[in-house]
């Protein structure tokens, strides 16, 4: 399988209700770095997987909305946890939209699979990764 890998930031406020998440329940900031990787299993007609530039542009896109926000006043979290596993999610399934609507051109309806890198600090990271 070939594979791109683009990546951005973005700084968000949060909390997280649970007693598991401990001082997480306070609100609290978050900068995120965010992987996105874009796999096929052939490459496409000009011998690459995904158009970088369009890439990129869709990805700070995508997380523009959520940028300098506090989720928990965010719609698509509003009465949900915005664990770092449910931001990824959320990151694929913008991601996966902006393939579908062609904002990373006609060549990236070959894409086959999808994956999400949230890196929360320099030693803890999650990810969500599905075929498209």
């Amino acid at each position: 399988m070939y594979a791109v890998e683009v990546r951005d930031h973005v700084m968000i406020a949060h909390s997280i209700k649970g007693e598991v998440f401990g001082p997480a329940q306070k609100l609290h900031g978050a900068t995120y770095v965010i992987d996105v990787r874009f796999m096929r299993a052939e490459l496409d007609e000009n011998d690459i997987v995904v158009d970088i530039g369009l890439a990129l542009d869709a990805v700070k896109e995508t997380l523009a909305s959520i940028n300098y926000s506090n989720l928990d006043e965010h719609p698509d979290f509003r009465g949900r946890r915005s664990t770092t596993e449910a931001v990824a999610k959320w990151v694929f399934d913008k991601i996966k939209a902006a393939i579908g609507a062609g904002k990373l051109g006609p060549n990236a309806k070959g894409l086959k699979a999808l994956k999400i890198t949230l890196h929360e600090s320099h030693n803890a990271l999650a990810s969500y990764e599905a075929g498209l």
